[in-house]
This record gives structure tokens, sequence and C-alpha cells, in this order.
């Protein structure tokens, strides 16, 4: 039988929503009542700041939105018509979509079955038959940090150096929108690639309600991202533009109240880490339930906590439990849905899939919000076990 109701959760309970409080607020007021209400401004300046010393990075720019970070990075570094892009193909749309902004086009890779970020042997194999069929190496590759786990840059950039020819060099974009203020080999997210993509999306571990940033250490990568997500005014005292721009720039109100989320960041992550590790203690012995496991040397942030269910040994199946938490108004979901089964990307190419396809036939995000508390979390436990227990 359910667990009963209990008066503290006759709210719904989302699976990531905004953790914001008083200090928000009032950052969010100050940045109001110093008349800067525009996409330029103090509070701007020093949450770029902030968040390239958090990425162990030299310059940050913030932006609507880590898509249009990823399209301007990958604008900058000439990808364009004719061009493809390796990209992994369990991630979220927005991967993918910027390649396509450029008239590139996504070769979607599957993923590795243990970490669930690009699978590098699929991406070796890729790079060896390019070369063997003389054909061009792709003009970048976009690993992602997906839920919050790193993928291995490590190995990837001695993977690239291995296939290094002297003529081409295949730079890396990181898609770290999920994992802010995690760490791989003791390297923190965002540090790794020409460039890395942030989001503060509201359902983000901090959030700027809308929004996200580019990383990076190359100063004058970060000027041209920066003119070209300002519609690229030329600095002129009229309005010059000697290429198209973009209206990709976030506002002096939300840097504020990003700079006041990015204070609280380590303990945001400490508790997801919480959440995560309760959630494994209770499920993990189950029958047919496996979680999302860390790489060696990984320190996710564990932005959602995943895991899959086998129905023929658990006894139900990913929808079975996602409706049961539906049930109680508590909101849990499949993991991404992999690109190479969208319908607007059927027809680009796929190295790979199964992982991914097996991920999503089974897999389940489970609420990890850090303003989750214990009983909540306990009540959702609670709900899966019936389930899971028949």
């Amino acid at each position: 039988m359910d667990p009963a109701p209990s008066p503290r959760n006759r709210g719904r309970i989302h699976l990531s929503p905004p953790d914001v409080g008083p200090a928000e607020r009032a950052r969010l007021l100050a940045a109001f009542d110093s008349g800067w209400i525009a996409p330029v401004g103090p509070e701007l300046d020093a949450f770029e700041q902030a968040l390239a010393e958090v990425t162990g990075r030299r310059a940050g720019v913030a932006l609507s939105s880590g898509t249009a970070a990823l399209h301007l990075a990958l604008r900058v570094l000439g990808v364009g018509a004719g061009d493809e892009v390796l990209v992994p193909t369990l991630t979220f749309a927005a991967t993918a979509n910027a390649v396509t902004y450029l008239g590139a086009r996504p070769v979607l890779v599957d993923v590795d079955a243990h970490d669930w970020t690009l699978d590098l042997d699929l991406v070796a194999e890729d790079l060896d038959e390019r070369r063997r069929r003389g054909r061009r190496p792709p003009a970048a590759i976009v690993p992602v940090d997906l839920y919050g786990q790193c993928a291995d840059y490590g190995r990837l950039e001695q993977l690239l150096a291995s296939h290094a020819d002297g003529t081409h060099h295949i730079p890396v974009v990181a898609d770290a929108a999920e994992s802010l203020g995690a760490s791989r080999d003791g390297r923190p997210a965002g540090v790794h690639g020409v460039a890395a993509a942030l989001s503060f999306n509201g359902n983000k571990i901090i959030t700027t309600s809308g929004g996200g940033a580019l990383v990076t250490d190359d100063e004058a990568l970060a000027t041209h991202v920066r003119k070209l997500a300002t519609q690229a005014r030329e600095p002129v005292a009229h309005y010059e533009h000697t290429e198209v721009g973009h209206n990709y720039r976030l506002s002096n109100l939300l840097a504020a109240l990003g700079r006041a989320q990015l204070e609280t960041l380590p303990a945001k992550v400490a508790r997801r880490r919480q959440l995560n590790a309760a959630y494994r203690a209770a499920l993990g012995e189950q029958p047919g339930v496996s979680f999302m496991q860390p790489a060696a040397g990984s320190d996710p942030s564990w932005w959602l906590t995943c895991l899959t269910v086998d129905p023929s040994v658990a006894g139900c199946d990913r929808n079975d439990l996602i409706a049961a938490l539906e049930a109680h108004d508590i909101e849990a979901r499949p993991v991404w849905k992999p690109m190479h089964l969208q319908p607007v990307f059927s027809d680009v190419p796929v190295v790979g899939g199964r992982v991914a396809a097996r991920l999503f036939d089974h897999g389940l995000c489970l609420p990890s919000g850090s303003s989750l508390d214990d009983a909540d979390q306990q009540r959702i436990v609670e709900l899966l076990l019936a389930r899971l227990r028949g």
C-alpha cells in the first residue's frame, strides 16, 4: 500500500526547482535600485569574473542561455556549412541544435555504459575511419557533462593528440550546462576545452531564471563572443556592424541574481550529493535497479540523480515508477531521449547508439533539487519501494 499523504506534501514536488531566498531578493533589488536595468553593468562584470574563478578560467561571458554559449563558441571557432561536429547522442537537444544553427551537421556518438558520457572508444574509431577513407576530421567535438558528471577530458585530450597530423586541430567545446560544481581528476567542470558552456536555467544547480555563460582561457575568443552577443556592434559612436550579431547578453539584473546564487554553490552541490547518496542507500539493493555510476576520479555534482530499472527483474518498469510518483503530485521523468531517435535528427550520422537507447528505455530521473528536504525525499523513497516491491 502507498504511504498516506502528509500535510507537508500538499504542494507539488518538482524535479529540480529553483533554490532561491532572501539573499537573491536583496541582491536583485539592490541592482534594480542602482539603475543598471540593461545588459551591461557592474553586477554583470562581477558575475563574469566570479564564473571564471569558479571554473578555473581566465574569462567569462554571461549570456542569455547555455545554448547561446555553444552557438557562439562554435561560430568563433569557424564551424560552418558542410562541417561535422561530434556530439554525444544522450543529451539535451540544445547540444546538437547549436551545431545546426551554423549550417553544420552533428555526428551523434553513443555514450559509455558505465558513466553515461561520450564513448571515447567510438570517437577513436570515428577518427580512424575518417583517416582511412581520406575524409575530413570533425570541425569540433562537444562532450557533455551529463547529469552533473564530467566527461573524460583528460583521455580525450590524449586521444586528439595521438590523432594530430600537424594539419588539422580538432577543438573541444565542453557542454558543462549540467555540471557546475562538479570535478574530475581534481579539475573543476568548465575548465576543459577551448571554451565551455554553462547554463543557469531555472532547473539548474544555480539559476538566473534563464541564462548561461561561456568560460575560456582565450581572452580574444571571449572578446569576440561578447561582441557577437551584443549584435556585433563596432566600438564607434554610431551603430556600425561588420558582421552579423546576436542579442545574447545576460542582463545586469539577472547577473545580480546569479552572483547571489553562486555564493551558495558549494552548499547546493553538497545537498544534491547528500540526496544522491540517500537514494542509493535506500534503493541500490533493490532487484533490477541500477544507478548512474561515477567514473574513477570523478566527483559529480549530481544535478539529477538517475537510475535504470530492468522490468524483467524489478517486476515493474520506469514508467510505472513515474506514474506512482505522479499520483502523489511528484515529478519524475525519463532520461534524455537520444538525439538519434529524435525525428529532427533522423538523417544525421550515428556512431553506435544502443547504449543510449537502452538508457532511455529504462532510465529515470528522480527529484534532486537542493531545496528538497529529508522528509520529502523519504516519502519519494517509500513510494518507489512500495511499487518496486509490488
